[in-house]
């Protein structure tokens, strides 16, 4: 039985439909993994192939669009101009922060569902995060210069807007050929991050955040997993300090609200609809999209992501799946089964020499996914976001 499409059969299959809707992760897709996020960097050629599809693309993304961290940045870093991609619309438009910063292709920015006072809570997350982690460091790496812990605090400590991070890929490489100490470092990782949901309470900001972990191995008792560092791959690198209620699931839905709504003028889900309102569960969601959407409204969706997880719990003999492009991905093969169309979903192999991942070699699939998994791949890009960025100019051609 044959496994994945060509390259040409998705083109064929996108370019056929006049009605699409390409929904695509950045980080790991279009633009390389690295340890330090402040070294990355997108293609310009990429940057005008996305315009060329106009309405037909949106981003989504645990990202942001804005502040000194964002992809904005590193579009007019391409361009080499503060000011071409506000004048040709050359922003990549779509929802990032997991679904709650949306933005247009020339940078007009909303941030649906977010509070004041979440948004001044988040403001303060970075200090209290390197204040923290100072502490963690001098402790467990005291053989540290002062210039060098500083250092690899600056990396790890992101300090975006609505998704304050830790990025461990840098403290990791620093130990990395000893994975136990890769494994106590996340423990530390989450001990922090678990130390700020408790100061937010302090706030009277209850149930406003949750934890988001990359890669992770799904949910448990309403938490994410974590994934333990093994000898051939870090695991968990990433833990955001996020929205609750942000997941690319329920951002999908919003990305789609606002499509249909630009070509009808109608917002089938309302337009104050985010992802805060948004249903929890896939069914529900699926629900509202049968309920609210026509069949001849409903675009060919194209999904495109790189963190997706599988493995075997061979106490309870059953997987654990998780990774943040699995949900919103699972959710457009979910829809295209049900609406009776042709959507693809597209895995983009992100493992580098800078990160390490699990990647899919051939037919194997280990570590992203398993033979009982529902979730099925139309195309694999074995050779990371240079190889995308090339299937994505192909396409890009036909418009």
């Amino acid at each position: 039985m044959k496994m994945f499409k060509t390259r040409e059969e998705v083109i064929n299959t996108i370019i056929n439909e006049q009605n699409i809707l390409i929904v695509q992760d950045l980080d790991g897709v279009c633009i390389p993994l690295v340890q330090d996020p402040l070294k990355r960097e997108i293609s310009k050629e990429y940057v005008k192939d996305v315009s060329r599809l106009r309405e037909k693309f949106a981003v989504l993304t645990c990202g942001e669009h804005e502040g000194r961290r964002g992809v904005n940045r590193l579009v007019e870093k391409a361009l080499n101009s503060k000011t071409t991609a506000k004048e040709n619309g050359f922003y990549l438009p779509g929802l990032a922060a997991c679904g709650v910063e949306f933005q247009d292709k020339f940078s007009n920015l909303s941030h649906p569902g977010l509070k004041d006072d979440e948004i001044d809570f988040l403001a303060e997350v970075p200090t209290m995060m390197r204040s923290m982690l100072t502490n963690e460091l001098t402790t467990f790496l005291p053989n540290l210069s002062d210039e060098l812990r500083n250092k690899l605090i600056d990396v790890a400590v992101c300090d975006t807007r609505f998704t304050p991070t830790l990025n461990f890929n840098g403290i990791f490489n620093y130990v990395k050929n000893d994975f136990q100490k890769v494994k106590k470092l996340q423990l530390i990782m989450e001990k922090i991050m678990n130390n700020l949901l408790e100061d937010s309470k302090n706030f009277g900001l209850d149930n406003s955040f949750y934890l988001h972990l990359m890669p992770n191995l799904g949910i448990r008792d309403g938490k994410e997993i974590m994934k333990y560092s093994t000898k051939n791959e870090f695991g968990t690198t990433d833990i955001q300090f996020i929205i609750k209620g942000a997941i690319k699931e329920a951002g999908l839905l919003v990305l789609l609200n606002k499509y249909i709504a630009n070509k009808t003028g109608i917002y089938p889900f309302g337009e104050t609809f985010n992802v805060r309102n948004a249903p929890k569960t896939h069914k529900k969601l699926i629900e509202l999209c049968r309920d609210k959407i026509p069949s001849d409204q409903m675009p060919l969706l194209v999904g495109v992501g790189d963190t997706v997880t599988s493995i075997k719990d061979n106490k309870n003999n059953s997987w654990l799946r998780g990774g943040s492009d699995r949900g919103f991905l699972t959710l457009i093969q979910r829809l295209g089964e049900s609406y009776k169309k042709e959507n693809q979903v597209v895995f983009v192999n992100s493992c580098n020499n800078q990160v390490l991942r699990p990647r899919i070699s051939g037919t194997d699939m280990t570590g992203i996914s398993d033979p009982n998994d529902d979730l099925k791949f139309n195309m694999i890009i074995n050779d990371g976001p240079k190889e995308y960025i090339e299937w994505f100019k192909q396409l890009a051609s036909n418009y």
